[in-house]
């Protein structure tokens, strides 16, 4: 099945307590009291993996908590196991160790749909049939998950393409597309998977622009990857940043942003420099460092 349509509970235990590692505060705005979203819970994983060379650490005891109707990101090198922390939030994998749950206000387990990395509509189908593939999974009536698929299309700004084919749309379009898919089965919990890395700077612009708008309508819970800086301020409620050879949180950073918010007025705010400073920060610290010459030539003797 693809990934942006899986809904399985992502919850198999109660959530337990919020992080104090992590001083995880409600945020006090009143998209919190929305019967929408849910709390997201991860508590102490760890994921390991074997290799020919022996056991490979991904994760090492990551615990954070995301509230109800949150937007938070999660940024760091490449390999600090962004991606795999989203899959295992999502059911998609099972950690080595360590417990995820999530519920919803009324106490019961909450579902997520996933947005993964680039291409994923399905080239045979139509926009329409794309956007309602996870409708049909469910038994939905084909003339409910027609409307249902024309009414998100038009929410992303797709009205009038639903009969188009993927090749026949640009690559901003597919990713539509593909968010209005993982909307069609009102999930509590959207994660995304880096979903607008292999698109032109307007198009990213517009799309940030979209999601917030209809993140702000739905007060869904949403997990964000991204490796950009300036795409974490801009969207995000809180910031986690994960360090590397283990994967693990090095650091969560409050946005001060206020809401609604727009890519123009984020980025002329005066806080955004000192934050954006002090997010490289924290990266430079976890990125990988190119070694000198001279010690590469000592390693050769």
């Amino acid at each position: 099945m693809d990934q942006s349509t899986a809904t399985s509970p992502i919850t198999d235990l109660p959530a337990r307590s919020r992080s104090n590692s992590e001083a995880d505060t409600a945020r006090g705005d009143d998209r919190r009291s929305r019967d929408a979203g849910a709390l997201v819970s991860v508590d102490r994983v760890s994921q390991r993996f074997d290799a020919p060379s022996g056991p490979v650490e991904v994760l090492s005891d990551i615990s954070l908590t995301v509230q109800p109707g949150e937007f938070r990101v999660l940024v760091g090198p490449s390999g600090s196991g962004k991606t795999t922390l989203l899959r295992i939030v999502a059911g998609l994998d099972r950690p080595s160790s360590g417990t995820v749950s999530a519920q919803t206000s009324h106490g019961r387990p909450a579902h997520g749909a996933m947005v993964p990395q680039g291409r994923s509509v399905f080239p045979w189908l139509t926009a329409r049939d794309n956007v309602a593939y996870g409708l049909k999974l469910r038994g939905v009536p084909r003339r409910e998950r027609r409307a249902r698929a024309e009414a998100l299309l038009a929410a992303v700004g797709l009205d009038g393409s639903a009969a188009l084919y993927p090749r026949q749309l640009s690559e901003g379009m597919r990713q539509r597309v593909a968010i209005a898919r993982s909307l069609a089965v009102d999930p509590d919990i959207l994660l995304m998977d880096e979903p607008f890395s292999a698109l032109d700077e307007q198009t990213r612009l517009l799309l940030q622009e979209e999601l917030l708008r209809i993140w702000h309508d739905t007060a869904k819970t949403i997990l964000f990857v991204t490796h950009s800086l300036d795409e974490a301020l801009v969207l995000s409620d809180r910031i986690s940043v994960m360090g590397t050879r283990p994967g693990r949180i090095v650091a969560t950073i409050d946005v001060p942003f206020e809401r609604p918010r727009s890519i123009v007025t984020v980025r002329t705010d005066p806080r955004y420099g000192p934050l954006y400073q002090r997010l490289w920060h924290h990266l430079r610290e976890q990125a990988p460092r190119p070694h000198d010459p001279a010690d590469a030539r000592e390693l050769s003797r």
